[in-house]
């Protein structure tokens, strides 16, 4: 059984009778939508949504910031070249790469 990421549930039968009411109950508080007791889906008010995405754009900014404070980048032909280099054939095409793909 998967488990249910929220303290309200509520089935999606009893969501289509009454969302508004649902809603009313949920206040700020995730509510789990059950279909055959398994989550179907998350309802989240407008500020709960907002908050998680503001959090989530702040730790991919967090993490970008690390990456570029980690060292120099490396451009990217001089990454493929050193990757041709080290896994070339003798034909001069990468393992598992075809002449149609390199063409492409």
């Amino acid at each position: 059984m998967e488990q249910v990421l929220a303290s309200r549930s509520v089935s999606i039968t009893e969501l289509k009778r009454s969302p508004s009411a649902v809603l009313e109950q949920a206040g700020l508080e995730p509510v789990a939508v059950l279909n055959h007791n398994r989550p179907a889906a998350y309802l989240l008010s407008p500020q709960v949504y907002e908050a998680m995405l503001e959090r989530l754009n702040a730790d991919l900014r967090v993490a970008i910031q690390e990456g570029i404070d980690s060292g120099p980048a490396i451009p990217a032909v001089d990454l493929l070249a050193e990757l041709n280099a080290r896994y070339a054939e003798p034909n001069g095409e990468l393992a598992g790469e075809t002449r149609r793909e390199r063409a492409t």
